[in-house]
């Protein structure tokens, strides 16, 4: 088993619980660790039989792109469901932050892990 990841997928939503936040669109980053047995695409050097993370990244902008969440919370929530129900992944962590949100902080989030953690 081995962990593909993707680190800090920057993208345009809504996200927020101010008024000012429902109607001005915020900057996400998204950083991810998923569970793959990377074993046949090594051995095969095909993408068919890879964990295909530009297909993920395609999927995650387009869904953030159009969500309008109150919380990063359920944000965090539905790209962990994404990623695993429709890329079949067993576990994955999922890193979401609000760049600036905070002043003199660089970024605020949260941090959720779903699934079986892989055992090395």
């Amino acid at each position: 088993m081995g962990i593909v990841f993707l680190r800090d997928l920057r993208v345009d939503t809504i996200i927020g619980i101010f008024e000012w936040e429902r109607n001005t669109r915020q900057v996400v980053a998204i950083d991810l660790e998923m569970a793959a047995d990377i074993s046949r695409a090594a051995a095969t050097d095909s993408i068919d039989d890879a964990l295909d993370y530009k297909s993920i990244s395609k999927r995650l902008i387009d869904f953030v792109g159009r969500s309008s969440f109150q919380l990063v919370e359920t944000l965090a929530e539905e790209i962990a469901r994404i990623v695993r129900e429709e890329f079949d992944v067993p576990w994955v962590k999922v890193t979401l932050s609000k760049p600036g949100a905070i002043r003199g902080a660089r970024d605020v989030g949260i941090i959720i892990e779903r699934g079986t953690r892989p055992v090395e």
